[in-house]
Parts: C-alpha cells; structure tokens; sequence
C-alpha cells in the first residue's frame, strides 16, 4: 500500500516561539508548555521493507505451485490479489480407505470425478472421467491458483483438475485445456487438432511442470475407445519438475481436451512402471 509524505519535523525554534507566544491565555491564566516531540520512526521505511517480503515470498510460493507455466499478464494480475497459503497438512487420508475397489482389479481403487470434486465439473466445462489408483495413494489439494476456480466458466488457460501422489510410487495429476487454446473448431475431436507430436507440442510444460523437448518423447500410441480417439505418450525428461520418467494420455470432449500424466523419479520408476502403465491405460472419460 502506497503512503503519502511524512509531515515535517518540528523544529525546535518553532517550539520556543510558540511556546513563549501561547504560554497565557486571554485571561492571563498559564498554559502548560508544549512537550518536545518524540523522534518519528522510520514507518515507511519498514512498510516498504515488509512489501518487498511478503512480495518476494509470494512470488516464491506461487511459482513452486507451477505459476511459472501462466501467461504473464495472468500471473499480474494474481500477484496484486491476496494470497492464502494453503495448509501444508493439506494430504487426505489414502484412498483406499474412501473409495471403492476397481471392478477390473482389485488391487486397485476407481476414482470416479463429479462435480463435488473441482470447479471445472461443477461449471459443467470437463466432461466427468474416471481412472485406477493403488489404495495407498493420497489426493492432494490443488491450490485456488491453479484449479480454474477464479476464471470458471470460461478459462483461456490449462488448469490442474486433480492431483495425487505416492512417495514409493509417484505422481498423477489430470490436466485440463479450453479447446480453443489449440483449435478454433467447435467441439474438435482430438484429430482435428492435430496428430499426437503436435498435441504433446502444446501441452508438454504441463506434462513435465517446465519445459518440453521434442527429443524427450519415447513413443506415442492411437487408441479408439467408443466415440472417443486417445493419445498416449511415453516421455524421458530427465529436467522434468514432474519427474524423470512421464506418462501421458489425451483427448477431446466437448469444449475441453483432458491430458492425464502419471510421474515418477528413477527411484520410482524401477519399482512402479507396471503400476504407472495400468493407471494410464484405465483412463477414460
């Protein structure tokens, strides 16, 4: 907040002369003297250091949770908003305890994604999807900044729908894209927007939470599921923010294209790829 301009000192010369000139009344009777002014503190000095704290701790906190991949003039205007920090106790309790197990595989749980679950679903703007987890995973809280919340119905940008991680195991998040970020045809399938190097080409920050590097991409696949065409992509980023090893999926439905990526660190990945690729494989929307 700005502050106007400090009001000047008072002199000591001008506590003599009032002094003397106001020291009686029109009655004669005495006035107490005036006191002599305390040193003001430097205020504006400390306000102005505070700012440049608590700006600088802000930037920190919302470049870590991945404002780095907004548009500039987007993260602008988030930084003059108030900033609530999150909880750093903001993991659930494991989803098995909550959800039910997956027909398919009972050593998985369905996460099944309605509207009580994100802004975007409850905007009616994402389609509702589905996927396999193991039970000991944990649903993570996706910050304000980053879930759509503020520009719901109509957002310009990606937007992290979903967020869940295993410290054995790794990472799952479900991205969202409005489709006329990479298309300016009405309800597109995803071959309208291109083939699958093309498609990765837009969305690979959000797969590896930095950059992409087309020389990063291992293999794509094709897959038909009813109505809908997938691509699924397997990536080696080994500058990745997300994890040395990313695994990807997309499609298009409605006016929104979905992208699920599940990561890993090389730890993780020798111990989890099977696990990461059954994820992978059940997503659908």
């Amino acid at each position: 907040m700005a502050t106007g301009p400090l009001p000047p000192p008072i002199t000591s010369s001008l506590i003599s002369s009032s002094s003397n000139s106001h020291s009686t009344s029109s009655s004669g009777s005495k006035l107490p003297p005036l006191l002599s002014p305390s040193p003001l503190p430097p205020c504006h000095v400390y306000q102005q250091q505070q700012q440049q704290a608590h700006s600088k701790r802000r930037r920190e906190l919302l470049l870590k949770g991945g404002l780095g991949l907004l548009p500039l003039a987007l993260v602008e205007s988030i930084l003059k908003e108030p900033l609530i920090v999150p909880s750093a106790e903001a993991k659930e309790a494991v989803v098995g305890s909550y959800l039910p197990p997956s027909p398919s595989d009972s050593s998985f749980v369905l996460f099944k994604a309605s509207a009580k679950d994100t802004p975007a679903l409850r905007a009616g703007n994402v389609q509702p999807y589905q996927f396999i987890i193991p039970p000991t995973w944990k649903q993570m809280r996706v910050a304000n900044i980053l879930s759509g919340n503020y520009c719901q119905p109509k957002c310009a940008e990606p937007w992290v729908e979903v967020k869940f991680e295993d410290e054995k195991q790794g990472k799952l998040q479900v991205v969202a894209s409005p489709l006329i970020r990479l298309t300016n045809k009405p309800n597109a399938t995803i071959e309208d927007i291109g083939n699958p190097e093309k498609v990765i080409a837009s969305l690979g920050p959000f797969v590896t939470g930095n950059t992409y590097d087309p020389d990063e991409l291992l293999e794509t696949t094709v897959e038909k599921s009813g109505d809908l065409t997938y691509y699924k992509y397997a990536l080696e980023t080994p500058f990745a923010l997300t994890g040395s090893h990313n695994l990807a999926k997309a499609t298009a439905k409605g006016n929104t294209v979905v992208l699920f990526v599940v990561s890993a660190s090389d730890k993780q990945w020798q111990a989890s790829q099977k696990t990461l690729k059954a994820m992978l494989d059940s997503f659908q929307v």
